[in-house]
């Protein structure tokens, strides 16, 4: 019997850093970053491991082959500085993460689940392809819960990122977002996922009291999410002609 993959980053505090850091390296492609650190300290990235990096470290890694030309990786110092006080969990600001609400399966019957792409806090401020992160809502008509936070980290060091993307909301029926692309919205779909766009984007919480609205007489494509007759055909199965 095989052994199972090894996991790219061990934790959520790892892909936390790791995502923060890219940040702060000029918005650095999160899995730019996530290759670069693999190939020098090897899966899986611990809290550990990214607590030994120096600021030479990094240069070195991010300059990759070039690096013993003493190539300048197009980053200022300060910038690389700021970048390994997050890999080692320094200034990092869990507060960005909302709590998430105590939750049982089961305990929201005729509830839907329902992906947020998001950067910052609860809002609705995120690309399907670039966001930092999911927020997964319970949401029923009388209320919405919180019930994780699922950063995309690993997700984008998988060769299809938006597939991986994807597969991370697999268990939601609608996901939010500022902007999808086409291929990606496709995949989306195959995942089983309804996805929305809501350019505007705003409070998350704002958004899903604009769903909650629809719950009690759903429109045909919610009513098809929700497994349940759409208000518009009910009414005309109860009034044949």
């Amino acid at each position: 019997m095989s052994e199972p993959p090894i996991p790219p980053i061990a934790s959520r505090e790892a892909a936390l850093r790791i995502a923060l850091a890219a940040r702060a390296l000029n918005s650095l492609d999160v899995r730019a970053l996530v290759d670069a650190l693999l190939e020098s300290l090897q899966a899986p990235l611990t809290e550990a491991k990214l607590g030994t990096l120096t600021v030479e470290d990094l240069r070195v890694i991010l300059a990759g082959d070039f690096a013993e030309q003493g190539c300048h990786v197009g980053v200022e110092a300060e910038a690389l500085k700021e970048a390994v006080r997050l890999l080692w969990g320094e200034g990092v600001d869990h507060r960005d993460f909302p709590a998430v609400d105590a939750y049982t399966k089961g305990e929201m019957p005729g509830s839907i689940r329902v992906a947020i792409a998001a950067n910052r806090g609860e809002n609705l401020d995120g690309h399907f392809g670039s966001c930092e992160r999911f927020l997964i809502y319970q949401v029923a008509q009388q209320a919405v819960k919180l019930i994780g936070v699922r950063t995309t980290v690993e997700a984008d060091a998988a060769e299809d990122r938006n597939a991986a993307r994807s597969a991370l909301i697999s268990d939601c029926q609608i996901v939010y977002v500022q902007s999808i692309g086409g291929p990606a919205a496709a995949k989306v779909v195959r995942a089983g996922v309804y996805p929305i766009k809501k350019a505007a984007g705003g409070p998350a919480r704002e958004v899903l009291v604009e769903l909650q609205r629809r719950l009690a007489n759903p429109p045909p494509w919610l009513a098809r999410i929700m497994g349940v007759p759409a208000t518009s055909l009910a009414r005309f199965a109860a009034n044949p002609q």
